[in-house]
């Protein structure tokens, strides 16, 4: 017999078959999940792979990454050895905003306008709508997310 989920773990378990559709690896998407709902909002390594069964190296692996993302950060754990992990409530705001993450591909799409030809060359198409649009997110979103902010604050749904 299959012990029934949590709410929480099911949440997770939902999180990684979204993320996994996006390319993402699933323990990737049910540590993400997971820390966006559970309680205490802190989890160690030890908690992580307890709550989620996964292991070791798939929590250290999928924390390396959520921490390169800016998605998580690590937190100290007052009372014990180690660090735990959290998500700030606007992290993934932040992490989405990350203005180096749209300039490089920008960046990387108008070399490539170069080396197809130049921008009058129909080879560059492709690459030339692509850059058009990294510029236009480039530009467009850190006004979104201010709007936002503005729309939110005071709400307690957005984090400064």
């Amino acid at each position: 017999m299959v012990p029934e989920l949590s709410p929480e773990r099911r949440y997770a378990e939902e999180a990684a078959v979204v993320l996994a559709a996006i390319g993402l690896t699933p323990a990737y998407g049910k540590l993400l999940g997971w820390l966006l709902i559970c309680d205490p909002p802190q989890q160690t390594s030890g908690e992580l792979a307890a709550a989620l069964d996964l292991s070791k190296g798939s929590i250290s692996t999928g924390m390396r990454m959520l921490e390169r993302g800016g998605f998580v950060r690590r937190v100290p754990v007052p009372g014990r050895r180690g660090h735990a992990y959290e998500v700030a409530p606007d992290a993934i705001i932040r992490s989405v905003v990350e203005p180096t993450r749209f300039r490089m591909f920008r960046e990387l799409m108008d070399r490539g306008v170069t080396v197809a030809g130049g921008p009058d060359s129909s080879r560059a198409d492709r690459v030339r709508i692509t850059r058009d649009f990294y510029a236009y997110v480039e530009r467009e979103l850190p006004v979104m997310v201010e709007r936002f902010k503005a729309e939110h604050l005071g709400k307690g749904e957005a984090d400064g």
